[in-house]
């Protein structure tokens, strides 16, 4: 099975070249794991990989093509790393699950639309989340979760989790009755500026943001 999403990779011995060598040359160490596939350490285009990144995320299968092996590896983007300062990605996770058993993985809330409740009434669109937690067979897992904002036309208009649609066989591991977009009016977001602000841990990626169930 193949699927449209491809990516190069080559072998990397332990012992040659340093990652900070590596990076220098426009490479990314990874490393290729699942329950029936053994280890590999790899190398892979740093451009590639963020076009490849950009369009799968981390829910879309990719095809991993390893070099000196028979047939690619179906697999999703498990974790990766990222410089605090470029900001670039440092090393990556590829992890082939097994294909007749559920995972888990995040994935994107896009909005489509137009909220009449912010375009009309002058009010701010609150999205709580941008991403949920969803499990399915790794074939199904969506890419991304759309979702119509046009349905907002009051201040007390709110989308919540059971208003999400996607495919069948994928459940969302999310409260149902969670707000995830709603509309404030004026008044209330400028009380909100006018809290004191508190800092928040932002996560980037965590080594549970996809496991097997």
């Amino acid at each position: 099975m193949k699927t449209q999403i491809e990516l190069k990779a080559k072998k990397r011995e332990i012992s040659s070249k340093k990652t900070k060598t590596l990076r220098k040359e426009g490479l990314v160490p990874a490393v290729l794991y699942g329950p029936k596939t053994k280890n590999i350490n790899l190398v892979v285009d740093e451009k590639e990989l963020n076009k490849v990144f950009k369009e799968a995320g981390e829910s879309s299968l990719i095809s991993l093509i390893v070099e000196g092996e028979k047939s690619p590896f179906l697999v999703l983007i498990h974790d990766f790393q990222r410089d605090p300062i470029s900001y670039r990605i440092i090393h990556v996770d590829f992890y082939q699950p097994d294909l007749e058993k559920e995972v888990e993985a995040w994935v994107p809330i896009v909005t489509v639309g137009e909220a009449p409740a912010e375009k009309q009434l002058g009010g701010t669109l609150v999205k709580n989340v941008s991403e949920v937690l969803v499990k399915a067979l790794p074939l199904n897992l969506p890419h991304e979760i759309k979702v119509d904002i046009s349905s907002l036309k009051t201040f007390d208009d709110e989308i919540l989790t059971k208003d999400l649609i996607v495919g069948e066989g994928v459940k969302i591991m999310k409260d149902p009755n969670d707000v995830i977009i709603s509309v404030s009016p004026p008044e209330k977001v400028e009380e909100e500026l006018a809290k004191p602000i508190e800092l928040s841990l932002i996560h980037i990626s965590e080594p549970t943001r996809l496991g097997m169930i």
